[in-house]
């Protein structure tokens, strides 16, 4: 071989290696609206997002780094199999109960210069990109630990956001914290620091100016991976995948998740629109993770519903005999299913009067829900029951007692972060509490991902700065409205959320004298009853309530529409709406739809609303509406022109239309 046919080979070679590396790969969604662009650049692997043409996501980084394997740099394609996904399948306990998902794929596989190999799965939908990595097993490696992931969204110049921070880890009550409770910041520049200097919580939201809205989330998560969250931008523009911080749960467990092989990353999601319909309406959560059980003979859709509890107004005081009978009573009188009681339960009554307390309340209709703290060995919690759902002998033995009973759920609290041996607990309470037919609500917790399908006896989680606050804080009080008008665009867009609120007492107090002032109005909180989604709904209503109007007991208008509310839909509807300023959305129930919303901003806001799929010409419907003295009032209406149905808001007012 000559030294100029040698040169030639080699050129040929390096520019076939080039050609294999620089080559686009291309998925749309079915409409072709939503497209993702792959490529390898200076030999990494980079995804971009457009919509309608533009730009979402710029060219972002994609790759993993295990204790085996660099899958960050010198990587080369081996393959790219377009495919396609298309699923019917049913939530009993979310925003829809029937949803159609349909995505095309692609499975990228790469190696790199040792010739290991690994793939990125995209499924890509008309609004909603999901993607993850999968690792085979290869080089007889049987497991594998990941120790970063380089995962990216790059956004356009000009892009603003609306992020919670991820908190300092071990602060807060009872160095409780990290629990997703913290405020947001509104159309704040990418420049901006997260407040604590360790990036957001999912979901985060990002309005692209006039390009568009997207919300970047991720599911999937259970045993065999971390929580995850973004980063505070670098360069200017790049947020990045991060791993809990080492600090969490007190320092114990690892902050590198691990799986066997072969096995697979949770999902990173991106939904993606024109305006925040495809945001409020997404499945994104759901579609491409499946139910890991079957769920307990004894939970179905029947088994959801609305709840008192005393704790919520009345405190840690109400921990006793007489103070729970009466929110039994109050339950039985409104016609609810459950009574959640709360801490101390174990100390302040016992096991034995417990079962006493249970019974009287089965004698009422009224079925239970006990509260835990999830551990005891990674915060400073002293609420009992505590140390018995970390440990799988005492928590198997509370279970069986419960199911004894006939305790219908769980209200577990406390947890410690989002490492991966977190998860693994999260899992463990789900999967044994379903084996003794109990329900779990989440509460100072993570966000959950893709939870209501994954884990059948899963009904919700809090994982927000939610009603309890309002009882600690005139702060909060005052902010109320702003959360209404932000968390079916952010947080329970992508799950339930258990919020726990819709007051009637006008002083968060005991007795309705005392305590903070509530700013708003009762129809917003009939319209928050709507607007925020959680199959068991804890509401916030006490017994002094039920009292005449004239010795400060809630208007009959309100109780009523509070006995009737449902608590799980099987549609849902974005109306209208900006985060943080105002929200309209409808909800259907079973044939009825329920029109709700509320407005933050401080002056009284009309509104012109198309509801012409929710209403035909000569409809009759129910308003629920704030009068000129900010009290509740209830009409009929008949619907003239669907199309443009008008609606008037106070400041932090807000309104309900119900169909006939």
């Amino acid at each position: 071989m000559n030294k100029t046919f040698s040169i030639l080979l080699f050129g040929i070679l390096l520019c076939a290696v080039w050609t294999t590396s620089a080559r686009a790969e291309t998925v749309t969604g079915p409409d072709g609206r939503l497209c993702v662009e792959l490529t390898i650049s200076n030999s990494q692997p980079t995804y971009s997002v457009t919509y309608d043409g533009k730009a979402i996501l710029l060219s972002s980084p994609l790759g993993l780094v295990t204790n085996d394997a660099d899958f960050s740099r010198s990587l080369q394609t081996v393959s790219a199999v377009s495919g396609k996904r298309e699923e019917h399948y049913t939530l009993n306990r979310s925003k829809c109960s029937e949803v159609n998902y349909i995505a095309n794929t692609l499975l990228w596989t790469l190696k790199n210069e040792k010739g290991q190999t690994f793939s990125i799965m995209f499924a890509v939908s008309n609004n909603d990109v999901a993607f993850r990595y999968e690792i085979p097993y290869q080089n007889d490696r049987a497991s594998v630990r990941i120790d970063d992931e380089l995962t990216g969204f790059r956004f356009p110049d000009g892009t603003t956001t609306f992020l919670t921070p991820q908190s300092h880890a071990m602060i807060g009550w009872k160095r409780s914290k990290p629990s997703y409770e913290e405020e947001y910041a509104y159309d704040a520049p990418m420049a901006s620091r997260s407040f604590y200097g360790h990036g957001y919580t999912f979901p985060c939201l990002f309005r692209i100016g006039e390009s568009g809205w997207a919300l970047v989330s991720e599911t999937g998560t259970d045993r065999n991976y971390c929580g995850c969250r973004l980063s505070d931008t670098q360069d200017g523009n790049l947020y990045s995948v991060e791993f809990p911080m080492m600090e969490e749960n007190n320092g114990n467990g690892t902050i590198s998740p691990a799986f066997s092989l072969p096995g697979s990353t949770p999902w990173r999601t991106i939904t993606v629109g024109n305006t925040l319909k495809p945001i409020v309406e997404t499945t994104a959560p759901w579609n491409t993770v499946s139910e890991l059980y079957d769920v307990h003979p004894s939970i179905s859709s029947s088994s959801f519903g609305k709840s008192t509890w005393s704790w919520i107004v009345w405190q840690d005081a109400s921990m006793n005999w007489d103070d729970q009978v009466a929110y039994i009573d109050l339950a039985h009188t409104l016609g609810y299913k459950y009574i959640l009681i709360d801490a101390g339960w174990d100390k302040q009554l016992g096991y034995e009067k417990m079962e006493k307390l249970i019974r009287y309340a089965q004698s009422q209709k009224v079925d239970v829900f006990l509260w835990y703290s999830s551990s005891g060995y990674w915060n400073d919690i002293v609420q009992t029951p505590v140390n018995i759902m970390d440990d799988p002998i005492a928590r198997r033995r509370d279970m069986k007692w419960m199911q004894r009973l006939g305790v219908k759920g769980i209200k577990v609290d406390f947890w410690g972060g989002d490492k991966q041996e977190t998860m693994r607990l999260y899992e463990d309470v789900f999967v044994d509490a379903n084996e003794y037919g109990l329900m779990v609500i989440c509460h100072g917790c993570t966000l959950p991902r893709g939870w209501e399908r994954m884990f059948p006896n899963y009904v919700g989680s809090e994982a927000v700065l939610a009603s309890e606050n309002l009882v600690f804080s005139q702060h909060a009080c005052d902010i109320e409205a702003l959360a209404t008008a932000t968390h079916p665009f952010i947080r329970n867009a992508v799950g339930c959320m258990e919020w726990g609120g819709s007051f009637l007492n006008r002083r968060i107090g005991r007795g309705n004298q005392r305590g903070n002032h509530r700013r708003t109005t009762d129809c917003h909180e009939l319209a928050q009853a709507v607007l925020f989604q959680n199959p068991i709904q804890n509401f916030a209503i006490t017994p002094e309530n039920l009292k005449p109007e004239s010795e400060g007991g809630a208007p009959k208008v309100s109780l009523d529409f509070m006995k009737e509310v449902p608590t799980t839909w099987d549609k849902t509807c974005f109306i209208d709406g900006y985060p943080g300023r105002f929200v309209v959305l409808a909800r259907g129930h079973e044939g009825k739809w329920y029109v709700a919303g509320n407005n933050a901003e401080k002056e009284t806001k009309t509104l012109t609303l198309d509801l012409s799929g929710m209403f035909k010409k000569g409809d009759r419907a129910v308003l629920y509406s704030d009068r000129d003295d900010r009290e509740p009032q209830r009409m009929e209406i008949k619907i003239s022109n669907p199309k443009k149905v008008k609606v008037r808001m106070l400041s932090a007012g807000g309104f309900v239309i119900v169909s006939l």
